[in-house]
């Protein structure tokens, strides 16, 4: 069967957040070993008791990067957000500032992948309407947090995105879905770039839930985090004379069928890295760099590397970011792209190919192709 190829898409601009810190170049640093990711739970709001160990965005100050008016009730999801948004748009201070970032902002979306939202401000709105006295005297201003598509609301509001807005959940593969719905959207001719990516908050509704399923190698951080990139049609970039520092190329995902009916989870990734590679016109020995997604799942990190090893060899170098950030769930997928990203500034030549892949315990597969376009600096 021969497979349609695919339009590059151009990354012009990251905002990244992570346990590592603010901003690509601080995860640059805990990549390569020259700085620790905070791992101190008491750096959380609150101060809850966590399953440790844990992976969180230390001193998350919002108000330095969006003033404080109007921030008492966002909630932690969308203050990731609207941080790495804001890198995003108005340049990382820890790297080069963004392209054009006050380009088209009419014609600029938004698309987020999520697992659910935040899940802390579901329960505990949740929780007050059984605990409260009546008349149930909850906080309606807290309210709005408790829709899934609250963060990304937000990300345009505070920053004047007019083109389209849209909210996937896709559990491990989230980013991955953000990454074909804004190329769907660019394709369409709905929106001209887009900022795209995925986030996740560490909380205890969400930490005690990975402990209690198993489903997670217990030596493993849990964290959190969120990275925005701000693509759009490779031509139209380079005609606009927007940079690029990398190209995401094809994005496959193939969803759970019947039990009965699905094939060995190895297969089922090799499967859509093979249609992948081909879709981006790629050989699988031009492949440099693999950021596997489903490290430390029970299960699924054995058929990941099996899949791997079937598709562009054994000897294939790994970037492992979960080693750095945690298990990162919705958001996994945009980490593994910042961190390739991290680390092609200092290790890529221009024309470098890396593949991200993911598996998820519902079954599904996924991965995506990217192209480094920009030479290393050292």
């Amino acid at each position: 069967m021969t497979t349609t190829a695919v339009r590059p898409l151009a990354v012009t601009a990251e905002g990244v957040v992570t346990p590592a810190g603010i901003g690509l170049g601080t995860l640059v640093d805990a990549l390569a070993g020259r700085a620790a990711a905070c791992a101190d739970p008491q750096q959380l709001p609150g101060q809850e008791v966590l399953p440790e160990p844990v992976r969180l965005v230390e001193d998350l100050r919002l108000a330095e990067h969006v003033g404080r008016k109007g921030t008492r009730y966002l909630d932690r999801t969308t203050a990731l957000g609207l941080v790495s948004s804001r890198l995003a748009l108005r340049g990382d201070p820890s790297g080069d500032p963004a392209g054009d970032p006050a380009g088209d902002l009419a014609g600029t979306g938004v698309v987020v992948g999520t697992s659910a939202g935040s899940l802390r401000s579901i329960g505990e709105f949740a929780r007050d309407t059984l605990v409260r006295d009546e008349p149930y005297l909850v906080d309606a201003a807290t309210f709005p947090n408790t829709v899934m598509n609250c963060c990304a609301g937000q990300i345009a509001i505070w920053n004047g995105l007019r083109g389209v807005n849209a909210t996937v959940a896709g559990g491990q593969l989230s980013s991955f879905h953000a990454v074909r719905y804004g190329r769907n959207a660019i394709n369409a001719g709905q929106v001209g770039r887009v900022l795209l990516g995925g986030v996740e908050e560490l909380c205890p509704q969400t930490a005690w839930g990975w402990r209690a399923t198993r489903l997670l190698d217990p030596q493993l951080p849990i964290g959190e985090g969120c990275a925005l990139f701000l693509v759009e049609d490779a031509q139209a970039a380079a005609a606009a004379g927007r940079p690029a520092v990398a190209e995401l190329l094809a994005c496959e995902v193939e969803s759970p069928g019947p039990v009965d009916a699905r094939p060995p989870m190895a297969h089922r990734l090799a499967r859509t890295v093979t249609r992948a590679l081909e879709r981006s016109g790629v050989r699988p020995g031009e492949v440099s760099l693999v950021a596997p997604g489903a490290t430390g799942l029970a299960g699924l990190d054995a058929a990941e590397q099996r899949a791997i090893r079937r598709t562009v060899g054994a000897d294939t170098a790994q970037l492992r970011v979960k080693d750095v950030v945690g298990e990162c769930f919705s958001a996994n997928g945009a980490l593994q792209l910042a961190a390739v990203l991290a680390h092609w500034r200092t290790h890529a030549p221009s024309g470098a190919v890396a593949l991200l892949t993911a598996l998820g315990p519902d079954g599904s597969a996924g991965c995506l192709v990217v192209r480094s376009t920009t030479g290393s600096a050292s």
